[in-house]
């Protein structure tokens, strides 16, 4: 069963996984750190990042599976 969906609050996620972080980071995620990414969902995120949500989904989830 998937632990994060797109909805998730970047915040959320770290505390979820603080190994979560190097995840985005390489994704190209490098604001993780700035307050307001702790409010804003992983869609959001993304789409600043002009990044896939639904791929990073299944790759941090992919990642918590391990």
């Amino acid at each position: 069963m998937a632990k994060v969906s797109k909805d998730m609050l970047i915040g959320e996620l770290l505390q979820l996984d603080s190994n979560i972080a190097p995840l985005l980071m390489r994704a190209g995620m490098h604001c993780i750190g700035c307050p307001s990414s702790q409010m804003e969902s992983l869609e959001e995120a993304a789409m600043v990042h002009g990044m896939d949500a639904d791929l990073l989904v299944q790759q941090i989830n992919d990642f918590l599976g391990e």
